[in-house]
């Protein structure tokens, strides 16, 4: 795209939302999030999964990577949630399988107050996890396209990647734990690791004027319609403003309350106390532990 097309849409889009700003404006924003899963983590210690296995084991695991969610906005709170889904026979969605114990709820954003609340299950405890949000430091790129009937333009961001609860339970991370204890035994150090990162692209519309996105992502002069990280897109494919029902958003409410670092503890504990269990072979103890 030529600069001069490129500054003839920042001057149109910016003039519209300036119009759009004059007024209060709200909306309700669905998303469709695909994410992908590095199998090498899947399969007995020593083996590979065949070609077949692994396409077996996605077709299983589709329900979990491909999702929709829905995002209530304001000018400047937001409410982003995930759709529930029937269960197709043969998916054994009521099955206790790894990970069943764990929910998390839908995620409350205040841009105006830096406000972040999220209720989150976890073995049949809840936890209201308050805390600020997690501002990127977003550049915004001459780079534009079209998204449905809205041009949108490019912002890229680096952050931490930090390692989740289900990657902790995996057979990379219990062999990299063994190899480290091995080390340790023997005298050795254990060398830090450095932190990873990765990066986000975000796509936003300046025509919405309002600085959400999907997951806890946002403080753009614009919705983001289309997100990209590591392993995840998120596109928007639909968008209704000041809809006739009024939007309404409320901050969760229920549970303890924690904040991030203290509900990650959590986590890490509960992690462990599992990847122990499942390493054993066994299901003792299942629902047990302490928080």
């Amino acid at each position: 795209m030529s600069k001069a097309t490129f500054s003839f849409l920042m001057i149109c889009t910016f003039l519209f939302s300036a119009v759009v700003t004059a007024q209060e404006i709200t909306g309700v924003a669905t998303y469709q999030s695909k994410r992908t899963v590095d199998m090498s983590n899947f399969g007995r210690r020593g083996q590979q999964m065949s070609e077949a296995q692994k396409k077996q084991m996605m077709e299983r695991m589709k329900r979990f990577l491909e999702k929709e969610y829905t995002l209530s906005f304001t000018k400047d709170e937001s409410f982003y949630k995930e759709e529930a889904k029937l269960e197709t026979p043969g998916q054994g969605g009521g099955g206790r399988g790894f990970g069943s114990g764990f929910t998390q709820g839908g995620i409350y954003s205040n841009r105006a107050s830096n406000d972040y609340a999220r209720e989150n299950d976890m073995m049949g405890k809840t936890f209201l996890v308050k805390d600020t949000l997690n501002n990127l430091n977003w550049e915004l790129v001459k780079e534009s396209k079209m998204i449905g009937q809205y041009p949108v333009f490019k912002a890229v961001a680096t952050r931490s990647l930090e390692t989740n609860l289900w990657s902790r339970m995996g057979r990379r991370a219990r062999e990299l734990q063994e190899k480290n204890d091995s080390i340790k035994k023997a005298g050795g150090t254990v060398a830090d690791e450095e932190p990873k990162t990765e990066e986000i692209v975000a796509w936003y519309t300046p025509m919405i004027p309002a600085s959400h996105g999907p997951d806890e992502f946002g403080g753009l002069p614009g919705l983001i319609l289309e997100l990209n990280t590591s392993n995840t897109t998120i596109l928007c494919t639909k968008v209704v403003l000041n809809p006739k029902e009024p939007v309404t958003i409320e901050a969760p409410v229920k549970g303890k309350e924690v904040s991030r670092e203290e509900y990650t503890k959590i986590l890490e504990e509960k992690g462990k106390e599992m990847a122990e269990r499942f390493g054993r072979g066994g299901r003792r103890g299942q629902g047990g532990g302490r928080f």
